[in-house]
């Protein structure tokens, strides 16, 4: 980890380690602010999650409701967003969201289309009609291949999974999180921060009630678009412009609070009785063999060669990546979970030192707590 300080990998980070139930280590390196002031790094620095929503958020709040009988996996997306009917998207099932083998595209700049808007109507970034926008556009997307035929990393699946959950709650999902997945399982500090929440102080109108302190966050980017050092906004651009509040984006939280949500999947896969069912979350976390050449599960990702889990974690592994410099790695058959946070991010983007880093960095934890070669 001070290696990784000194060779610009991040500029500080904190690892958290729990083998068999016990925290087997835990520390934090380096600052969570070079700019405009130096900061040191805490166990208690609160870090932009980034992609991590996607399995700690929105697919737990999706299981959730797929438990209480209120989603199913096979359920075509024109049937729960009527707008999508007679679209390319509309027959995908929730199963294909979850999978990213729903045929859409990794990415689209939505955010500047909103811009655009908002320069003409002020007040439009962040609306409820600028989620209603991402949505056509969404709509008007071809598939880039057949539904279900490979998978295809998406944030525009995850947004429309966000889309869904609300629409079926009839709430945030900032909102179901709190109440439903992450308050039962005292998960804190971990919450989305809606658009304004830290400059104004008080929490933003999506039913998230539970506060996180500014000076904790560390912040990301030196942002050209926004016009300054992000702290307490997410980082990625599409969900900042639907009001920090989506599927695909915009959690923050501590190492630790990370580590509770994953051992709630744990215990859950270990047969525990819990707030997840044990049979949904082993269908969840096991690669999707229905989807050919696919390393996804359902929200969650399976170790392929190259893994950023490194080679030692078991074939039965499952984890998730973050943009911002996040990442979550849970070996089941070792009980052996792994949480990094950094803002690699901070203060440019331009660093992508963290995907050498990555593998080597768990291959040693591995090593150090388990052994075998």
């Amino acid at each position: 980890m001070q290696s990784a300080l000194e060779t610009g990998v991040f500029p500080g980070a904190v690892l958290l380690v729990r083998l068999r139930g016990r925290v087997a280590y835990q520390s934090a390196f380096g600052h969570a602010a070079l700019i405009p002031e130096p900061e040191p790094a805490t166990l208690e620095t609160v870090y932009d999650l980034a992609s991590l929503t996607k399995p700690l958020a929105t697919a737990t709040a999706a299981l959730c409701l797929i438990q209480e009988q209120r989603l199913s996996l096979e359920q075509p997306v024109h049937d729960l967003l009527p707008q999508l009917q007679g679209s390319g998207i509309g027959c995908a099932t929730l199963f294909h969201l979850l999978n990213h083998s729903s045929g859409l595209p990794a990415w689209r700049p939505f955010y500047e289309r909103i811009a655009e808007r908002d320069r003409d109507q002020p007040g439009y970034l962040g609306s409820p009609a600028a989620k209603d926008l991402v949505l056509d556009l969404i709509r008007q997307e071809a598939v880039v291949y057949p539904i279900g035929a490979r998978s295809l990393y998406s944030d525009l699946g995850f947004m429309l999974l966000g889309f869904i959950l609300e629409r079926l709650t009839g709430g945030s999902l900032a909102a179901f999180c709190l109440s439903r997945v992450h308050g039962p399982m005292k998960a804190a500090p971990l919450s989305f921060l809606g658009r304004g929440t830290m400059r104004s102080g008080e929490p933003a109108n999506d039913g998230n009630r539970e506060r996180i302190d500014r000076r904790l966050v560390a912040p990301t980017e030196e942002d050209p678009w926004r016009g300054r050092v992000l702290r307490g906004d997410v980082h990625d651009e599409n969900a900042y412009a639907i009001g920090g509040v989506a599927g695909h984006a915009g959690l923050f939280g501590t190492a630790s609070a990370v580590l509770t949500v994953s051992g709630c999947w744990v215990q859950a896969y270990l047969g525990g009785e819990g707030l997840l069912s044990p049979e949904l979350v082993r269908h969840f976390v096991a690669r999707q063999e229905r989807t050919a050449g696919s390393s996804w599960g359902l929200g969650w990702d399976t170790p392929s060669a190259p893994s950023s889990s490194g080679t030692r974690f078991s074939p039965i592994s499952f984890g998730h990546l973050g943009y911002t410099g996040t990442s979550l790695w849970i070996d089941p058959l070792k009980q052996l979970e792994v949480v990094l946070l950094s803002n690699r991010v901070h203060p440019t983007r331009q660093n992508n030192g963290i995907q050498k880093f990555r593998p080597l960095i768990h291959d040693l934890i591995y090593e150090e707590l388990i052994g075998g070669s």
